[in-house]
């Protein structure tokens, strides 16, 4: 791969891959002689770091998550994968504040990522996460959808936004006190 390849995987800019190259950082780099700078892939690539990812929306469904993981450990033992973390998370798909799905994508060790379900992972914006790990390949097991876990997201969905607009009403209630108490202190 050429050396511009070789900052985007490693999400550094091209100046900072010249720096590394220069410096004897990359290993596996050559120059030719037209002046292009080549690293070979096969020593380049991360070692195989395969982590399983289980989540379940709520607590009553934490039997699941037990079930779920020894699915996704046969599945990856039937692939010749070794499983090297595995990360149980309880939370909606649509929060996306997920301390253990952060620290897996903030790490960067993970090559590989599985999930039995796409909405294991995330509801909305399954490719923006692909395309922006794509040093990491993410694998779903299971390609169908569950549509009672579709339908409680689409309720938690609006439930979360009528929360919202009557949390903002208050709160416009609650400006309004203050400026006239302001008022009448004057």
């Amino acid at each position: 791969m050429k050396l511009s390849e070789y900052a985007k995987k490693n999400n550094v800019t091209y100046r900072t891959a010249w720096n590394h190259f220069k410096n004897g950082k990359i290993s596996n780099a050559q120059q030719l002689p037209s002046g292009t700078i080549v690293i070979s892939e096969e020593l380049s690539k991360k070692p195989e770091y395969t982590v399983i990812y289980a989540r379940v929306s709520s607590s009553e469904n934490k039997g699941n998550l037990d079930s779920q993981v020894e699915r996704l450990q046969n599945f990856c033992i039937a692939n010749g994968w070794i499983v090297n973390e595995v990360v149980k998370e309880c939370a909606s798909g649509l929060n996306d504040e997920r301390p253990k799905l952060t620290k897996i994508f903030k790490e960067r060790k993970a090559t590989r990522l599985v999930v039995e379900h796409k909405d294991r992972l995330t509801r909305f914006g399954f490719n923006y996460i692909k395309e922006l790990f794509n040093d990491c390949e993410i694998i779903v097991v299971n390609e169908c959808e569950d549509k009672q876990d579709l339908f409680e997201d689409f309720v938690s969905l609006v439930t979360s936004f009528c929360a919202r607009i009557y949390g903002r009403r208050r709160t416009k209630r609650k400006t309004e006190q203050i400026i006239k108490q302001l008022k009448e202190e004057n």
